[in-house]
């Protein structure tokens, strides 16, 4: 009487582990990419217009987009930009040139790659007495102003749809914005978002936010201010009988506005009401005019400077004509 019991309920939990097993079964690993998802990719991405939502510096650099993080961030980004100079900021609009397969990673360029290449006609040669001389000489003043990122995955590319590369690329590009005042809205604060959104000017943001917010300041006045004599730019919106806004910058900053009202109001809001990361600046060169190390000079090797030769510069007052060569001799006098 037992064994049949016992086999009956045997029966059940064999068949209720199989049911639990079928329900949550073991992810199996992607496989990987095909030639023909390969040829999907490239249509749907090649010549495709996207705006940006991060920074990419120029250079031969780029960033790199593994597990929805991209690398280097914002910190170590500075320093590059500083040094080469950002390709393409938040809210540009960007043109995907090329899409390559490497190893691991998927590699997007855009507007051209940080490399210029050249056509096929480029690379032909006439050989002549003179040497190898090419049928279409590149432009030696082209320079590449474009960009890249690259999407990277564990030990090989997995077979994806376009769409879900697309969902992958969101952190960079953004395939769905219909403008670039949408896109730019997308890569700032909700704070800032909002303010944009109603055409306000908060203390704290930067030149590129006031310019979303009112447009461009139909006039503009730079000062000093003089208690500090911090040089300031003032943007001013407006004229009378309307509203009139002045929004004063240090450097790239809203430091003050000051709105004056038809009524006669003046309203002066001081306080800083958005905190921004600091934005990196490009190194510009340096003017003071001193002379620089390792410059050529006519003293020979050891020579030291001579202290009553006055500093070198211009020369003032008049030259003294050089004196005419002397005749050779045994030559005749000049009639």
């Amino acid at each position: 009487m037992k064994l049949p019991y016992l086999s009956a309920v045997l029966s059940c939990l064999l068949f209720g582990l199989s049911l639990a097993v079928a329900d949550d079964p073991k992810p199996s690993p992607s496989a990987h990419i095909t030639n023909q998802t390969r040829v999907e990719i490239i249509r749907a991405f090649t010549s495709e217009l996207v705006y940006l939502r991060t920074t990419f510096p120029m250079g031969q650099r780029g960033l790199v987009l593994k597990n929805g993080t991209i690398s280097p961030n914002a910190e170590q980004l500075q320093p590059i930009i500083a040094l080469y100079g950002p390709a393409a900021k938040p809210g540009d609009q960007a043109i995907l040139s090329a899409v390559l397969f490497k190893g691991d990673r998927i590699h997007f360029e855009i507007n051209g790659g940080p490399v210029k290449k050249k056509k096929w006609y480029q690379h032909i040669m006439i050989e002549g007495a003179g040497g190898d001389v090419p049928i279409a000489p590149g432009d030696s003043t082209d320079n590449p102003h474009g960009s890249f990122v690259d999407v990277e995955f564990d030990h090989y590319i997995p077979d994806l749809t376009p769409q879900q590369l697309k969902d992958l690329l969101r952190p960079v590009f953004d395939f769905n914005s219909k403008s670039v005042l949408e896109a730019y809205l997308e890569t700032v604060p909700p704070k800032v978002k909002e303010a944009i959104q109603h055409h306000r000017v908060l203390v704290g943001m930067n030149r590129e936010m006031v310019i979303y917010a009112k447009g461009r300041a139909p006039r503009k006045t730079r000062e000093k201010d003089s208690d500090t004599d911090e040089a300031y730019e003032e943007w001013i919106y407006g004229e009378p009988p309307q509203d009139v806004d002045f929004v004063r910058f240090v450097e790239d900053t809203v430091v003050r506005v000051e709105t004056m009202k038809v009524t006669g109001e003046k309203i002066i809001r001081t306080e800083k009401e958005v905190d921004l990361p600091s934005q990196p600046k490009v190194a510009k060169e340096d003017d003071s005019g001193g002379r620089p190390p390792g410059a050529p000079s006519l003293r020979r090797p050891g020579e030291a400077p001579d202290p009553s030769m006055p500093p070198t510069s211009a020369p003032t007052g008049p030259v003294a004509p050089m004196p005419p060569p002397s005749p050779p001799p045994n030559s005749p006098a000049p009639q």
